[in-house]
């Protein structure tokens, strides 16, 4: 299936001059340049009822009619599943994750992941690229995600994400205790021997993540961590990078460690705890329509809170 695009326009004389690729971007704010592009190669985009090259050069006045057909994800299927939306219009959905749930189909999750979810709760979407995502949520990670639900929302939110314009705040309980907050600028890159892991590495793509401490325990830490750069498992690689894992990390935690004088409900907990201590809680962008400052937020998951108090209480005791 495919998507439907129409648009028409005349070319505005004071663009004469400009490349045409440069001219489309300006008065097509809502599609990327490199989507115009490929629409003008295809013969999508029609000047003066011809087809034209992205570095054609305009003289002003032409006509433009944008006739494209956007590739639906056909692969993926629409499933009756719940979804927690704390938010929605009718250009976003905001969705509040819960652990255990995989965000896109992939290589051993065809089915069950969030975008199924959303296929059959928003067929729409069906026509925007990767169905609406903007950005991923490891399947064990909880918190909020936003979704496009038309083309121009997914241009404006993906070009906020590129510029660092979506703020990101993250709550983590991590084993070790950290003295202070700071910022680990480190790249991040594919690990050379497990392809199923990220590392950091000098040959990696640039990464950063700000990280402020919350509260102290014997053994652990509750940590604030922002994200400027979003790569793949960042904050989980940053923090085991610094020597702070984070707590329940199957892939990049350390033995586990059981506060001095732990009581039998602490120990279990800790030992029994089995993802990533981590959660999206603060999501904040200018909303892609009427370009207004938004801000979500979403409550601790209840595993993460009676983590923390029972790490409390045990302080109190120590």
């Amino acid at each position: 299936m495919k998507g439907l695009i129409q648009e028409n326009t005349i070319i505005p004389l004071e663009l004469e001059g400009k490349r045409l690729d440069q001219t489309l971007a300006q008065i097509f704010p809502a599609y990327s340049r490199t989507r115009l592009q490929m629409w003008l190669k295809n013969g999508q985009v029609k000047i003066n009822d011809t087809s034209a090259r992205p570095r054609d050069i305009v003289s002003g006045g032409e006509s433009v009619i944008l006739h494209a057909e956007v590739e639906t994800e056909t692969e993926w299927k629409p499933q009756p599943l719940p979804l927690h939306i704390i938010y929605e219009d009718e250009a976003l959905i905001i969705i509040n994750k819960p652990a255990n749930l995989v965000v896109h189909p992939a290589a051993g999750n065809y089915d069950g992941t969030l975008v199924n979810g959303l296929l059959n709760y928003a067929p729409e979407l069906e026509a925007i690229p990767r169905a609406g995502l903007i950005h991923r949520l490891d399947k064990d990670t909880t918190g909020l995600l936003v979704i496009a639900k038309t083309i121009p929302a997914h241009t404006n939110l993906v070009q906020q994400l590129q510029n660092y314009q979506i703020h990101r705040e993250y709550r983590a309980i991590t084993t070790g205790v950290i003295t202070s907050g700071g910022v680990i600028r480190a790249p991040i890159a594919r690990h050379p021997i497990d392809r199923k892991r990220m590392s950091v590495n000098d040959s990696g793509k640039p990464a950063v993540t700000y990280y402020r401490v919350l509260s102290r325990f014997q053994s652990h830490t509750y940590a604030a961590c922002f994200l400027e750069t979003g790569r793949t498992h960042q904050i989980r690689v940053h923090l085991a990078y610094i020597n702070y894992p984070l707590l329940g990390d199957p892939v990049y935690g350390r033995r586990l460690q059981i506060p001095e004088k732990s009581n039998e409900m602490l120990t279990d907990r800790l030992r029994n705890f089995k993802r990533q201590a981590l959660h999206a809680v603060r999501l904040e962008l200018t909303h892609p329509l009427n370009g207004q400052n938004m801000a979500w937020e979403a409550p601790l998951p209840e595993d993460m809170k009676n983590i923390l108090t029972l790490l409390k209480e045990n302080n109190n005791f120590k």
